[in-house]
């Protein structure tokens, strides 16, 4: 029974801890079992002064206690029995805490106002000892961290994620530093140097006009969500039709938020689209526009004009306005009238009309005889709804029976400061609504006679002022006669 053996589980030790050591016999231990005498060499080894191998057994474990030591160092363990010695050797190393960052600077590149750009990097405790960070700390307008809480105890070997993110709230480089504090025997301060640059989003393109008629220009802004930086911000153009051209980039000045552009339209034959697209930073913004021919077209204000009952040698009138309602000038190029007694007045062929013009078309009708008379004006005109107008006529002349006239008189205007240029009288036969303009121009007077009359019939008179322009006005009160 003689002890032949004497091993520790940990060759060597970086910390305060535990060691299992065992002895060995090389043959069974006899009745009442056999000790072990221990000693250690070092006081930071402690272990117990015996040990007692079991009787009919071979070997018996201890445990030795390490404390932590400032200085590396050796232990020698010593076992005695029967007059054998066995020894067992024990590294003890210092305790060494050391933080190891994955990266010391983090590059966001270019990132949008309003958006955010994320990073990370890996915090390692690669020493013996554990590694506490007890504070950690972000500067940089802009920057935050997360993922990690402080105090953060890392023990040999472990691992943390410290996310980064960077938020850039306006335009232009932006640098900023994390600094963590630690027990790391590298150094109680880490750094991770950081930078990014914010970049303005483009959130807009929006154009004057959705659609047009004809060539034409439409006023286009495209917008940022923050002031653009130093140098301003180039927006790429496009359009997706080449009837619409734009130009290649507009640049939103330095300070600015938008930045306006003319999108060129060329006339076409049929209806069309085009689609513009502004592009800055990954950021897209499209606007579409509608666009088409230029049509003219000429609207009238009646296609057919009666005159009724007209007394032989006394002239109704009558008026019919012509309206440019299209997108393109309206020529009417000639204007004839049919019927005998009819004439026109007021309009000089060929005339032009601009989109939304009108000119006021008169027509006369004076009869020579007794008895009804048709007639028709026609209007040649480069009009989309057709080349050719027309306005039916009638009316049926009336041979005078009587002697009677009706002699009007008004008061002048005193509400007016335009400049006077006459009046119009308009007369409607025996409680009819529709009233007729009696006089072919301007009265000059404030006095009208009006001899057309005939007798068993009654008449209702009204009378407006004219100025300069040619604009009337309200109608005065109204005033009716009876003839005998």
């Amino acid at each position: 029974m003689d002890l032949s053996g004497l091993t520790c589980a940990n060759g060597s030790m970086a910390s305060a801890g535990t060691d299992t050591c065992t002895v060995t016999l090389n043959t069974a231990a006899g009745t009442g079992g056999q000790s072990v005498s221990l000693l250690s060499s070092s006081t930071a080894v402690a272990v117990p002064s015996t040990v007692t191998v079991a009787a009919g057994a071979t070997t018996a474990s201890f445990t030795a206690t390490v404390s932590a030591v400032s200085t590396a160092q050796t232990a020698t363990l010593t076992a005695t029995s029967g007059g054998l010695t066995q020894t067992c050797t024990i590294n003890l190393a210092t305790v060494d805490p050391a933080l190891t960052l994955s990266a010391t600077s983090v590059s966001f590149g270019t990132v949008g106002v309003g958006a955010t750009g994320t990073g990370s990097v890996t915090l390692s405790s690669t020493g013996t000892g554990a590694v506490t960070v007890s504070a950690g700390s972000v500067s940089g307008t802009g920057y935050t961290i997360s993922g990690v809480s402080f105090p953060l105890t890392l023990n040999p070997g472990q691992t943390a994620t410290l996310g980064i993110a960077f938020s850039p709230t306006a335009a232009g480089a932006v640098n900023g530093t994390v600094t963590l504090t630690s027990n790391s025997s590298a150094g109680t301060t880490s750094t991770i140097s950081l930078s990014g640059t914010g970049q303005p989003v483009l959130n807009g393109l929006t154009c004057a006009n959705g659609s047009m008629t004809g060539a034409g220009t439409d006023t286009c802004t495209v917008t940022l969500n923050a002031a653009a930086g130093t140098g301003g911000q180039s927006v790429s153009l496009t359009s997706s039709n080449s009837a619409v051209t734009v130009l290649a980039s507009v640049t939103v000045a330095s300070g600015a938020t938008a930045a306006s552009f003319s999108a060129t339209v060329s006339a076409v034959s049929t209806a069309q689209t085009a689609t513009l697209t502004a592009s800055s930073g990954g950021a897209t913004e499209s606007f579409t526009i509608s666009f088409g021919p230029a049509v003219p077209t000429l609207t009238l204000q009646s296609t057919r004009v009666a005159f009724g009952d007209v007394t032989d040698g006394s002239p109704a009138y009558e008026s019919v306005t012509l309206t440019s309602s299209g997108t393109a000038p309206l020529i009417i190029s000639a204007g004839s009238i049919t019927g005998t007694g009819y004439s026109m007045s007021g309009v000089s062929f060929p005339v032009t009309l601009n989109p939304g013009q009108t000119a006021t078309l008169g027509i006369a009708f004076n009869p020579t005889a007794a008895g009804l008379v048709n007639g028709t004006v026609t209007l040649t005109s480069n009009s989309s709804s057709g080349t050719t107008s027309t306005i039916s006529l009638s009316g049926t002349g009336v041979a005078a029976s009587s002697s009677y006239e009706v002699n009007l008189t008004w008061e002048p205007p005193t509400d007016s400061t335009d400049p006077f240029a006459g009046y119009n009288i308009y007369r409607a036969i025996s409680g009819s609504s529709t009233y007729r303009l009696l006089n072919s121009s301007p009265n000059l007077t404030t006095a009208y006679t009006d001899a057309t009359v005939q007798n068993g019939m009654f008449y209702t008179y009204f009378v407006e002022s004219i100025d300069a322009e040619g604009n009337q006005s309200a109608p005065s009160n109204t005033y009716t006669v009876t003839i005998p």
